[in-house]
Protein backbone atom coordinates (compact mmCIF):
# COMPACT_ATOMS: atom_id res chain seq x y z
CA UNK A 1 0.00 0.00 0.00
CA UNK A 2 1.38 3.42 -0.91
CA UNK A 3 1.82 6.43 1.38
CA UNK A 4 -1.25 7.81 3.24
CA UNK A 5 -2.98 10.84 1.55
CA UNK A 6 -2.48 14.36 2.92
CA UNK A 7 -5.02 16.69 4.08
CA UNK A 8 -6.23 18.98 1.59
CA UNK A 9 -5.52 21.58 3.78
CA UNK A 10 -2.29 20.55 4.19
CA UNK A 11 -2.25 20.14 0.31
CA UNK A 12 -3.14 23.88 -0.26
CA UNK A 13 -1.45 25.55 2.60
CA UNK A 14 1.73 24.28 0.98
CA UNK A 15 0.58 25.64 -2.00
CA UNK A 16 0.11 28.98 -0.37
CA UNK A 17 3.16 28.98 1.48
CA UNK A 18 5.65 28.61 -1.46
CA UNK A 19 2.98 31.15 -3.54
CA UNK A 20 3.44 34.13 -0.37
CA UNK A 21 7.72 33.21 -0.58
CA UNK A 22 7.77 33.72 -4.26
CA UNK A 23 5.25 36.83 -4.28
CA UNK A 24 7.50 38.34 -0.78
CA UNK A 25 10.74 37.37 -3.18
CA UNK A 26 9.87 39.30 -6.00
CA UNK A 27 7.12 41.53 -5.95
CA UNK A 28 6.62 43.18 -2.45
CA UNK A 29 9.17 45.80 -2.33
CA UNK A 30 8.55 47.07 0.78
CA UNK A 31 11.66 47.10 2.65
CA UNK A 32 10.16 45.78 5.76
CA UNK A 33 9.97 42.43 4.63
CA UNK A 34 13.27 41.57 3.23
CA UNK A 35 14.39 39.77 6.35
CA UNK A 36 11.13 37.75 7.01
CA UNK A 37 11.85 34.25 6.80
CA UNK A 38 8.41 32.02 6.32
CA UNK A 39 8.38 29.27 8.42
CA UNK A 40 4.88 27.54 8.12
CA UNK A 41 1.69 28.06 7.21
CA UNK A 42 -1.83 26.43 9.19
CA UNK A 43 -4.45 26.21 7.15
CA UNK A 44 -8.08 26.29 8.49
CA UNK A 45 -9.98 22.72 7.50
CA UNK A 46 -12.71 24.81 5.87
CA UNK A 47 -9.72 26.50 3.47
CA UNK A 48 -10.81 30.27 4.92
CA UNK A 49 -8.32 31.08 6.92
CA UNK A 50 -4.41 31.15 6.63
CA UNK A 51 -1.93 31.53 9.10
CA UNK A 52 1.28 32.49 7.89
CA UNK A 53 4.23 32.15 10.22
CA UNK A 54 7.15 34.07 9.96
CA UNK A 55 10.93 34.54 11.30
CA UNK A 56 13.55 37.39 11.18
CA UNK A 57 16.71 38.11 12.70
CA UNK A 58 17.33 40.29 15.30
CA UNK A 59 15.77 42.00 18.03
CA UNK A 60 12.15 42.87 19.08
CA UNK A 61 12.17 45.96 16.68
CA UNK A 62 12.75 43.51 13.68
CA UNK A 63 9.95 41.39 14.37
CA UNK A 64 7.66 44.63 14.08
CA UNK A 65 8.82 46.14 11.60
CA UNK A 66 8.65 43.14 9.64
CA UNK A 67 5.29 42.10 10.92
CA UNK A 68 4.10 45.67 9.95
CA UNK A 69 5.66 45.43 6.52
CA UNK A 70 3.70 42.01 6.09
CA UNK A 71 0.39 43.20 7.34
CA UNK A 72 0.87 45.82 4.98
CA UNK A 73 1.55 43.47 2.05
CA UNK A 74 -1.27 41.30 2.98
CA UNK A 75 -4.43 42.54 0.62
CA UNK A 76 -1.80 42.47 -2.46
CA UNK A 77 -0.32 38.63 -1.10
CA UNK A 78 -4.52 37.78 -1.13
CA UNK A 79 -5.21 39.24 -4.22
CA UNK A 80 -2.69 37.72 -6.04
CA UNK A 81 -3.20 34.12 -4.14
CA UNK A 82 -6.56 34.43 -5.66
CA UNK A 83 -5.36 35.02 -9.20
CA UNK A 84 -2.91 31.93 -8.85
CA UNK A 85 -4.36 29.11 -7.30
CA UNK A 86 -7.92 27.87 -8.33
CA UNK A 87 -9.21 28.00 -4.80
CA UNK A 88 -13.08 28.55 -4.50
CA UNK A 89 -12.33 30.65 -1.83
CA UNK A 90 -9.04 32.85 -0.91
CA UNK A 91 -8.32 32.44 2.52
CA UNK A 92 -8.34 35.39 4.99
CA UNK A 93 -4.58 35.63 5.90
CA UNK A 94 -2.86 36.38 9.14
CA UNK A 95 0.59 36.65 9.97
CA UNK A 96 1.96 35.29 13.04
CA UNK A 97 5.99 35.36 14.23
CA UNK A 98 7.60 32.39 14.55
CA UNK A 99 10.36 32.32 17.93
CA UNK A 100 11.92 28.78 16.96
CA UNK A 101 14.46 30.00 14.84
CA UNK A 102 15.26 32.61 17.56
CA UNK A 103 14.92 29.98 20.24
CA UNK A 104 17.03 27.35 18.61
CA UNK A 105 20.29 30.13 17.77
CA UNK A 106 19.94 31.21 21.55
CA UNK A 107 20.15 26.99 22.67
CA UNK A 108 22.82 27.02 19.99
CA UNK A 109 24.74 29.87 22.02
CA UNK A 110 24.33 27.85 25.30
CA UNK A 111 25.50 24.91 24.62
CA UNK A 112 28.53 26.70 22.49
CA UNK A 113 29.51 28.23 25.49
CA UNK A 114 29.15 24.99 27.81
CA UNK A 115 31.36 23.10 25.46
CA UNK A 116 34.16 25.76 26.04
CA UNK A 117 33.46 25.92 29.59
CA UNK A 118 32.34 29.52 29.47
CA UNK A 119 28.81 30.70 31.66
CA UNK A 120 26.06 31.01 28.84
CA UNK A 121 24.51 33.83 28.44
CA UNK A 122 21.22 34.94 30.25
CA UNK A 123 18.85 36.31 27.89
CA UNK A 124 15.95 36.40 30.05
Amino acid sequence: MGPTPRKRSVRVGDLILKEVADLLSRKVKDPRVKGATLTGVQLSNDLKHAKIFFSCMGGEPEVRRAQSGLDSAKGFIKKEIGLRLDLRYTPDIVFKHDPSLEKAERMERILSSLRTGGTPESGE
